[in-house]
């Protein structure tokens, strides 16, 4: 059993964890004890440019500008209930419901659930969803970044959620690798095709590279045979992930669209890349980071323009690795249409196969409908939360379109 810290607070509690909703979620208002950071928000000189975009895109400036900002929050792993009588009086804090988090409680996830978290760093909701499956299960995490990546693995190692883990580093809008069910009939085709005597089996995972493994890689460098491109990097596995006893030539198989959607992921989370504009705490930091950053990372017409196409592959592959019946999340901290319902109508139109569902339990979350029927949007005025999009998908069978 691990715990999550934030803020230098180690906390553990017993509550249920059905759901970021249902979960005791602990709020540590950030600006106590700062007078000046709690002034920030209030005198937050937004540019003209800004407010023009928030204007565009129907967002209010006043959730920048508020007074009363979002306060600090803390999730509570299971542990000892007795304790958070006497946790809540020694920091002060006050309950709240967290936003991100209904990212994953919205996937509904199942003990034995094989997930996708194709947008991994730098860790929170792969842990949360680690969490929720205990020693079931598996949780395939995916990041381009490979230093966001490790701090993922730094995560599940500190606090022992790895086991039933495994860790890449690749093009999420790109990646092909399925779960590994080793129950299921879908055997591994290294029994089809033979082991190579010196071929190259995981062991147990190390931080270092077996030196058979390396000593291959050197020669390979050395003879230029190295291919242009390589598979996606696997920096870390659980004992129990699967991988271990396993080839490469098992690990990186390719397989037909026909096995996926029996053999694909139960539930797939996209938390897409985005501009963080519904970040308070983000925005934030642009006054020291200087206006004209946030032109480029915000408001450059030809980013944003980027960042959807990306948005967009990202949702369609890891639609595209889902089992017929299973679930997908998409989600972003954005409050722009552009990203969010606009990626979902565009997706729609070209997948018959896919359809939104509604959200088990959102009816009681403090957020708002989107655009589009049975998604959500989250927002300081609305959740005293940062802001956050979330649709839930399904695959049809193509018999059932």
């Amino acid at each position: 059993m691990a715990n999550l810290i934030l803020l230098g607070l180690t906390l553990r509690t017993s509550l249920p964890v059905q759901s970021p909703i249902e979960l005791e979620q602990t709020a540590f208002n950030f600006h106590q004890g700062n007078p000046k950071s709690m002034e920030a928000i209030s005198n937050l000189p937004l540019p003209d440019a800004f407010l023009e975009f928030l204007n565009e895109n129907g967002i209010d400036p006043s959730i920048y500008t508020a007074t009363d900002s979002t306060p600090r929050y803390i999730r509570l792993k299971p542990g000892c209930e007795e304790q958070l009588e006497a946790i809540e009086a020694d920091i002060k804090f006050i309950s709240r419901r967290k936003a991100s988090g209904a990212a994953v409680s919205a996937l509904n996830i199942s003990p034995g659930d094989h997930v996708l978290d194709l947008c991994a760093a730098p860790g929170a909701k792969l842990c949360m969803v680690l969490e929720l499956l205990g020693n079931s299960g598996s949780v395939t995490g995916v990041d381009v970044a490979k230093h966001r990546l490790a701090a993922c693995r730094t995560l599940v190692q500190k606090y022992k959620l790895g086991d039933n883990c495994r860790l890449f580093v690749a093009d999420g809008a790109s990646f092909s690798l399925i779960p590994i069910r080793v129950h299921s009939d879908f055997k591994s085709v290294n029994r089809e095709f033979g082991v190579e005597k010196d071929e190259f089996l995981f062991k147990e995972w190390t931080s270092r590279r077996p030196w058979k493994e390396r000593k291959r890689a050197n020669k390979e460098i050395k003879n230029g045979s190295l291919e242009l491109v390589q598979d996606p990097e696997l920096i870390y596995y659980g004992r129990c992930s699967g991988v271990v006893g396993m080839s490469k030539i098992e690990l990186f198989q390719t397989v037909s669209s026909h096995e996926i959607s029996q053999y694909g992921y139960d539930k797939v989370l996209v938390d897409a890349e985005c501009t963080h504009d519904g970040s308070i705490k983000h925005i934030q930091k642009f006054e020291n980071w200087g206006w004209s950053t946030m032109e480029r990372r915000v408001l450059d017409a030809e980013r944003t323009d980027d960042l959807t196409v990306l948005q967009f592959r990202l949702l369609t592959n890891g639609f595209k690795l889902l089992r017929v019946g299973g679930n997908l999340v998409y989600s972003t901290c954005s409050l722009t249409h552009a990203q969010n319902e606009d990626v979902v109508e565009r997706f729609l139109s070209l997948n018959p196969c896919a359809e939104l569902l509604v959200i088990d339990g959102s009816e009681s979350w403090p957020c708002k409908s989107g655009r589009i029927p049975k998604t959500l949007r989250f927002d300081p005025l609305t959740s005293r939360t940062s802001g956050l999009f979330v649709a839930k998908f399904t695959k049809l069978a193509k018999d059932n379109i």
